[in-house]
């Protein structure tokens, strides 16, 4: 049973900000990565972990991999705090969502897909290790969790794609009309490189590779951002860094690497 004293919520209540809209970058970056694993699970249940003092995120989540994954999708979403799962429960559409008191333990369910964004910024970095494995330790076989930041406005952001066997990917999304340079990107990283922005670090390297690329690719800004962000991960590509996907993913504001060519040193 979600909440009970059998599964104790882990974790700290967050501040709670959010705005609708404000994770369509990575639920719609869910829907065309993760929507396979969600077709293929026995149970298309998703956790929401810290939806925030409003359910907008939870009911837009939803929403989205209704229309774009699978009608009969499931999902709950879990805070620590009682009064906002209370004041969640006038969106509910059981047994389509449904809200509970849960943390990092996932409320004792069995999830193949968990989003936790926003969560860990609060954290420690050195607590980070440890939220990844007990939210990856109750997934379901073949379960996904995806644990990143982004800005209020959902305008920058960065995530890391994780199985049973740990991180596998890093993401960095923008929203290319309102992007003055990727170093941007840096400010919404993941809690476990936030502070690993430094030389000496994989992905202090990588932003001065892609910000560099940026500037580069001035020539393109009279095309539109679309093209000069196109150029820019075409060149950080050439340069020898392994990045995933292609220009389809690519001209959404995405950058795509495998989680070892950015892992902390």
């Amino acid at each position: 049973m979600a909440g009970t004293a059998r599964h104790r919520p882990l974790g700290v209540v967050t501040r709670g900000t959010t705005n609708p809209n404000r994770l369509r970058r990575v639920d719609n970056w869910i829907v065309e990565t993760c929507g396979g694993a969600l077709r293929e699970a026995a149970d298309p249940l998703v956790v929401d972990l810290g939806y925030g003092a409003t359910p907008v995120t939870a009911v837009e989540l939803r929403a989205r991999l209704a229309a774009g994954v699978r009608a009969d999708v499931r999902v709950v979403g879990l805070e620590i705090d009682p009064v906002r799962v209370a004041a969640a429960q006038p969106s509910a559409d059981p047994p389509r969502l449904t809200f509970a008191r849960g943390g990092f333990e996932l409320a004792g369910l069995r999830p193949a897909l968990v989003r936790a964004f926003n969560v860990l910024r609060q954290y420690d970095e050195r607590e980070v290790a440890d939220a990844w494995r007990t939210m990856t330790g109750a997934l379901a076989p073949g379960g996904l969790l995806v644990e990143g930041t982004c800005d209020e406005l959902g305008r920058l952001g960065g995530w890391v794609l994780l199985g049973a066997d740990g991180p596998r990917t890093l993401t960095l999304a923008a929203k290319l009309t309102t992007l003055g340079t990727p170093a941007e990107l840096a400010e919404r990283l993941p809690k476990a490189l936030i502070h690993r922005n430094v030389p000496g670090e994989r992905i202090h390297d990588l932003v001065g590779a892609l910000d560099d690329a940026w500037h580069a690719a001035a020539g393109y800004a009279p095309f539109g951002p679309r093209q000069r962000w196109l150029r820019a991960v075409a060149a950080v590509r050439e340069a020898g860094w392994p990045v995933l996907d292609g220009p389809r993913r690519w001209r959404h504001g995405e950058l795509t690497l495998p989680w070892p060519a950015v892992a902390p040193t």
